[in-house]
C-alpha cells in the first residue's frame, strides 16, 4: 500500500518546485535541503550562521548530484531583516521556516536575542510570505509550548504556562499564525517538534542538544552528565520524521492547514535509558565506553516528561514516523562515529 508521505514524494518528483529553507545551513534545515535536492527540487536558502555552519551545507553538496546542487540558490542574511526576507521569498513555492534560535537555556541566559530573532524575524517571514502569496508556509513550532501542563500524552489544544523564555516565542509563533489566517486569509502550518536528533546535530557548546553532545563525550572517552536523577523522559525523534512532517504539510490538504501538529515518535525515553541505548549503538561501531554517568542538578525550565500523541499528524497529514529511538540511532551513528570523533 502506497503511504501518503510515498505519494507527496512521487507528486514533488512529477512536478518540481521552488522551496525556500530559511536555517538552511543548520540541523534540520540541512538535512531539508538535502532532500529535497535529492528529489530535483529549486531551492533558495538563507542562514546567517548563527546557529548553522557552511560545513553542513558543504555535506549536503557532497550528497547530491552537482545538477542537483546547481539547483540550489544560498543567501547570507538575517530574518530579523525585513528587506532579506522579500529577496528570498521572491519566486517560491513552499516555504519551510526553520531559522530560529533554539535551546531553553540560550533563551534564559538571553531572552532579549530570543525574542528578536524568533518573533520578530518570523513575523517578518510570515508577512512576505502573505505578500507572496506563497502556496504554502510550514513553520517549526516547539513541543516546549506545552509548558507545565503534566498530562501525557501531549494533545495539540491542551497546553500549560510557558517555563522559558523560548517556550514563550513559540507560543507566539503560533498565536501569530492564527492570527494571520483570522485576518488575512493566510495558511500556515506548525509542527510541534519533539527533541529532534540525526546526522549535523552540533555537539559543542553549552546549548548543544543531549544525544549529540553525550555521544561525542563517549567517542572521546569523557564523562556523560545526567541532570536530574535520570529519569527525566523525551520523545526522542529522528530527523527522517521531521523531514516526512515538513513535505507532507507543505503539501497539506486544506482542512489540514491552519493547525498545529506534534512531530515526534509517541514513545518515552529515560535519560537512563537513552545511556544505554547510545552505549550499545557505539558498541555496534567498534566503540566501547565504560564509564557511568555523572549526576547532576536538574537544568531550570526543563520539564520533567515529554510524550506526543501523534494521532492529529497522522489523520490529517499522513504521518507516519519512520524511525523509534533505536532504529534512529541506528542510521544515524555511522555519520556520529565519523564527524564527531
Amino acid at each position: 500500500m502506497t503511504t501518503r508521505y510515498q505519494k507527496a514524494l512521487q507528486q514533488l518528483k512529477d512536478q518540481p518546485a521552488t522551496w525556500l529553507v530559511t536555517g538552511c545551513a543548520g540541523f534540520i534545515g540541512s538535512n531539508l535541503l538535502e532532500t529535497l535536492l535529492a528529489m530535483d527540487q529549486h531551492v533558495v536558502g538563507l542562514d546567517n550562521f548563527a546557529t548553522g555552519y557552511a560545513h553542513n551545507l558543504d555535506e549536503v553538496k557532497a550528497t547530491v548530484t552537482p545538477e542537483q546542487w546547481a539547483r540550489f540558490t544560498f543567501h547570507e542574511g538575517d530574518i530579523r531583516d525585513l528587506d532579506t526576507c522579500r529577496t528570498v521569498v521572491k519566486g517560491v513555492k513552499y516555504v519551510l521556516h526553520q531559522a530560529a534560535l533554539g535551546s531553553v537555556p540560550r533563551s534564559l541566559a538571553d531572552p532579549i536575542t530570543s525574542n528578536d530573532v524568533n518573533i520578530n524575524g518570523f513575523l517578518n517571514m510570515l508577512v512576505v510570505a502573505r505578500d507572496e502569496k506563497v502556496s504554502a508556509f510550514v513553520y517549526a513550532a516547539s513541543s516546549s509550548t506545552y509548558g507545565d501542563h503534566e498530562a501525557l500524552p501531549k494533545v495539540e489544544d491542551r497546553i500549560g504556562r510557558p517555563l522559558s523564555p523560548y517556550a514563550v516565542t513559540k507560543f507566539v509563533n503560533e498565536l501569530y499564525a492564527d492570527v494571520f489566517a483570522r485576518s488575512y486569509g493566510f495558511g500556515s502550518i506548525g509542527l510541534r517538534y519533539f527533541n529532534v536528533f540525526g546526522k549535523r546535530q552540533d555537539p559543542e557548546g553549552a546549548y548543544a542538544a543531549v544525544i549529540p553532545k553525550w555521544i561525542a563525550a563517549m567517542i572521546r572517552g569523557e564523562d556523560v552528565i545526567i541532570n536530574g536523577d535520570g529519569q527525566t523522559s523525551r520523545d526522542f525523534c529522528h530527523i527522517d520524521n521531521v523531514v516526512q512532517a515538513n513535505i507532507l504539510a507543505a503539501l497539506a490538504q486544506p482542512e489540514g492547514v491552519n493547525q498545529v501538529y506534534n512531530v515526534a515518535y509517541n514513545a518515552r525515553t529515560t535519560l537512563e535509558e537513552l545511556f544505554d541505548y547510545l552505549s550499545r549503538a557505539l558498541a555496534n561501531h567498534g566503540i566501547d565506553y565504560s564509564r557511568p554517568p555523572v549526576y547532576a542538578d536538574f537544568r531550570p525550565g526543563d520539564v520533567r516528561h515529554s510524550q506526543a500523541d501523534i494521532s492529529k499528524a497522522k489523520e490529517l497529514l499522513g504521518y507516519e514516523p519512520l524511525n523509534d529511538i533505536v532504529r534512529g540511532l541506528e542510521v544515524s551513528m555511522p555519520w556520529y562515529t565519523q564527524f564527531l570523533r
